[in-house]
């Protein structure tokens, strides 16, 4: 009779082993790696510290008693990225296809809840059919556990996922609760219901590419952050994301040594924005000449291109930056880019993180297009955001400021800190040009621009006010903002007591192609 050492290792054998050498070969036939390849590659050589190895589903219908696979589909446990700690999941496509049972769930959530007793960030690897369905209900209760403390999570430590495989029905809510969801082309799937589905429901034909696909989700859902051209790619930028975040609400983002002297100046920013208002720059190019080393991780790159989200370090320390893109529609703010802003803008203030405004901003997007899909209560989403900030705000007015969208973009009214504007900045309710045409009816227009521009479409105005707070000179940027956020290091502030606050969203979807009525409610309303 074997020893109890010898039927371990044997198990462990078998855990390893996941669902065999067969589907182990198709796994890598596909260009992907095993759900224990992955963590090898995503954490510190030699730190995995593996829970529940051992244990097996209960299920006992269909034939499943005779089907026990130790660990059952799901690699769970916690080690080190860069020396700090995370506990992660790594569900294994070789075992039932990584359909969650009930104690599949369990060790889910096992994980979470030692991860939000210790402060810990989560990390979840998918690679899931979706719900075991020789279980039944008892697959979806796992789910809901897992929901449950995916809410309970959010905003007290930062939860990541990593979809490197199908991730369907049920499965996609957990990801989506989560505060990142990074994917991999041509093999990573979001949707709640797959292409046979839509078919048979709706005629419609769509490829599982087209309808859930890493670039569907970063260029139009925006249900995603970011893709990836395979999995080694993939985990190492998420090593290399991991280092920009606080491991708890209650903890400060790491310090990185960097040899960037903070009173680095940078004189080709003096020359950066166009003597012609209407002329575009890159405003990627500010972010990256602020930045430590040059080093920005952005956030949702291929989706609302005229809003530049993502992080940066100046003078070492981690900072969140917010960007309107003169590139891409003038930097107008539409629907996706105040979707976009103001989800960045509240983790960053659930975790502390400092945020950086670049402001160029013509203002919204006009059309029916916007009105009919809710600009009103989208754009006030970033409004909201901004106005509960409590973390350090800096705002730099680069160029235009305009109307309504110079209130959302963190000016000193909603809170902001600093506020810097550069020479060549523009504060007004509009550009000249239109403020001419309303206020002197098309008469001596060229008199009255200059009039209007001497007056409104520069700094001093507002400067005057003490709405901005001094105007720099462009090479000076980094130098000043780094000595801003060492003194507002200490910065406390709090909001009125309350649950929570109500942010402003939509009820009613806008009409689809082919509904013909106002407006309907959406299935999962």
């Amino acid at each position: 009779m074997p020893t109890i050492s010898q039927q371990l290792e044997e198990r462990r054998n078998e855990a390893r082993l996941g669902g065999g050498q067969a589907r182990i070969d198709a796994q890598h036939s596909k260009g992907k790696l095993t759900a224990r390849e992955r963590i090898e590659v995503l954490l510190d050589s030699g730190s995995f510290e593996e829970y529940d190895m051992y244990k097996t589903h209960r299920c006992v219908d269909f034939g499943m008693a005779e089907k026990q696979i130790p660990g059952d589909g799901v690699v769970t446990g916690w080690g080190t990225i860069n020396g700090r700690p995370v506990y992660l999941y790594s569900q294994d496509f070789t075992v039932f296809g990584g359909s969650l049972s009930e104690t599949h769930a369990e060790k889910i959530c096992k994980i979470m809840d030692l991860a939000m007793q210790n402060g810990v960030p989560v990390i979840g690897i998918s690679d899931s059919g979706g719900a075991r369905i020789q279980e039944g209900v008892a697959s979806l209760a796992g789910y809901s556990e897992v929901f449950r403390r995916n809410a309970q999570a959010s905003g007290a430590i930062p939860q990541i996922s990593m979809i490197m495989g199908p991730s369907a029905g049920g499965a996609v809510y957990s990801p989506a609760m989560t505060d990142f969801i990074f994917m991999v082309k041509d093999s990573s799937y979001m949707f709640v219901t797959g292409p046979d589905v839509v078919k048979t429901v709706t005629n419609e034909i769509v490829s599982s590419e087209d309808l859930g696909g890493a670039l569907t989700h970063t260029k139009k859902s925006s249900v995603a952050d970011g893709a990836y051209e395979n999995d080694i790619e993939a985990l190492l930028d998420l090593r290399r994301f991991y280092s920009f975040l606080p491991l708890n609400a209650g903890a400060s983002a790491p310090h990185q040594e960097t040899s960037d002297t903070w009173d680095r100046e940078d004189a080709s920013l003096d020359t950066l924005v166009p003597q012609n208002p209407n002329q575009p720059y890159d405003m990627r190019e500010v972010v990256v000449k602020l930045a430590d080393e040059g080093n920005f991780f952005e956030i949702q790159k291929e989706f609302a291109g005229n809003l530049l989200v993502g992080f940066i370090r100046i003078n070492g320390e981690t900072i969140g930056v917010v960007a309107n893109q003169p590139l891409i529609l003038a930097g107008c703010l539409d629907i996706n880019a105040s979707r976009k802003g103001a989800r960045f803008v509240r983790f960053c203030n659930a975790f502390s993180i400092p945020i950086l405004t670049l402001e160029d901003v013509p203002g919204f997007l006009p059309g029916t297009a916007q009105e009919y899909g809710g600009i009103i209560k989208h754009g006030a989403k970033l409004l909201f955001a901004y106005a509960q900030a409590t973390v350090p705000l800096v705002t730099v007015i680069t160029r235009k400021a305009y109307g309504g969208a110079y209130c959302v973009m963190a000016p000193k009214h909603l809170g902001a800190d600093v506020n810097y504007a550069w020479p060549s900045a523009q504060i007004a309710v509009m550009g000249a040009k239109g403020a001419v045409e309303i206020i002197f009816r098309g008469e001596n227009v060229e008199e009255n621009t200059l009039e209007y521009t001497e007056k409104f479409a520069n700094p001093l105005s507002a400067a005057r006010r003490g709405f901005v707070d001094d105007i720099i000179l462009p090479h000076t940027t980094r130098t000043r903002i780094c000595e801003d956020l060492e003194l507002l290091e200490n910065k406390e502030m709090k909001n009125p007591y309350k649950k929570h606050g109500n942010i402003p969203c939509l009820l009613y979807t806008s009409p689809s192609p082919r509904d013909k009525r106002q407006s309907r409610m959406p299935s999962s309303a």
